[in-house]
């Protein structure tokens, strides 16, 4: 997932996106703790995805509040 690609994205749809990979992340240390996990690197990547929609959530919310005053 690009940046870019979260440009377009509501506050709404954002942290929907979070909460699912989230959970595709908790699901992968779960395999992870249990050695089934096929794809180490997934983790890795996934890490990187959530900051990204975490830092476009924090911009959306820092925008609304300099709008608000």
């Amino acid at each position: 997932m690009k940046f870019s690609d979260l440009k377009d994205m509501t506050l709404v749809e954002l942290s929907a996106k979070s909460r699912d990979l989230r959970h595709e992340q908790f699901q992968l240390r779960l395999q992870q703790a249990s050695a089934q996990l096929e794809k180490p690197a997934r983790l890795r990547t996934l890490r990187k995805d959530i900051a990204r929609v975490e830092t476009r959530i924090s911009a959306l919310s820092n925008q609304t509040k300099k709008t608000a005053k």
